[in-house]
């Protein structure tokens, strides 16, 4: 998500070392393999602890009961004002409009709108989204951006399928088509590592805007890693306030060799943005999370239970 490319494709990014490990406690987690914390990624360290299920003290418990009581239902309502609303714009400036069909499939692709309907979806949408935002505590949005722009280089499209590597060539080539965001990751980590790259939005060959975002917290961390989802929304609408940065990058142009190595081109951005994220690379992915969690739930068992040392 940053640019400093000229060091990134032809120098590998170095990665922070591992925290080291405590001995055995009372949370549960995968065993790490030597010198690694295998599911380092996934592990909770906010207050409310491993899967949003530590023990809170009794100040702490007294802090959030008003707040899901009387703070939770408020958001939930007026967030779903807003949707509903937003909803009802949609409706209104696609009626009469004969949808976008491809193929022959059912569903409906109102994407390519022209004139006042497009901009008043497009204006609305984004002031409604901030909206919610601010509704549910993210009061403020730290952004910052890269410097320099990645020399352009030259691509070609030819063999390109598959309707999402299909769209992001006409993203490139239209300016009126609508824009694509992809989180090449395929899942979530509690924010401090940074997931092997899928290939399939880089077989495009097109030029990329990476964007980090990073969820600084006090007490409850909005990183979505192991706690379950309905926890999550609830924990996250009880917090008076919820911190985000944006860090843009400058738009990373593929060389020659990285439009004809989809992976080297992933592994590239994906090595830059952690270097301008201060992010540890790690290799683990979604299977792997998925373990951690039956670890966690009880569901398989394990030789040993290791934490990693908290910050």
């Amino acid at each position: 998500m940053e640019s400093e490319l000229k060091v990134l494709t032809r120098q590998s990014t170095n990665q922070r070392p591992e925290p080291e490990l405590e001995q055995r406690d009372d949370r549960p987690l995968l065993k790490p393999e030597p010198g690694q914390s295998k599911c380092a990624a996934y592990v909770r360290r906010d207050v409310y602890g491993t899967m949003g299920r530590g023990k809170l003290s009794w100040a702490e418990r007294l802090w959030l009961v008003p707040r899901l009581v009387i703070l939770v239902p408020i958001r939930v309502v007026v967030g779903m004002t807003i949707l509903v609303s937003y909803y009802v714009i949609c409706r209104v400036c696609t009626v009469f409009r004969a949808p976008n069909r491809e193929d022959g499939e059912e569903q409906e692709d109102y994407a390519h709108l022209r004139g006042w309907r497009r901009t008043v979806i497009l204006r609305t949408g984004r002031f409604l989204s901030r909206a919610v935002l601010f509704v549910f505590g993210f009061y403020w949005i730290s952004e910052t951006r890269g410097e320099n722009e990645r020399e352009l280089k030259s691509s070609d499209f030819k063999g390109v399928s598959g309707i999402v590597t299909e769209r992001i060539r006409e993203a490139y080539q239209d300016e009126f088509a609508p824009r694509m965001i992809i989180f090449p990751e395929g899942t979530t980590t509690n924010g401090d590592y940074l997931l092997p790259f899928k290939t399939g939005v880089f077989l495009a060959k097109a030029p990329v805007q990476p964007v980090i975002l990073r969820y600084p917290y006090r007490r409850f961390s909005p990183a979505w890693d192991s706690i379950s989802g309905a926890r999550h929304v609830i924990l996250l609408l009880s917090q008076f306030v919820n911190y985000i940065e944006v860090k843009r990058l400058p738009v990373y142009h593929p060389s020659e060799q990285e439009i004809e190595n989809p992976k080297l081109y992933a592994e590239n951005v994906r090595k830059l943005m952690a270097q301008e994220g201060n992010l540890i690379l790690s290799d683990v992915g979604l299977p792997e999370k998925r373990v951690y969690h039956a670890a966690l739930n009880g569901n398989i068992s394990m030789p040993s239970v290791l934490h990693q040392k908290g910050d």
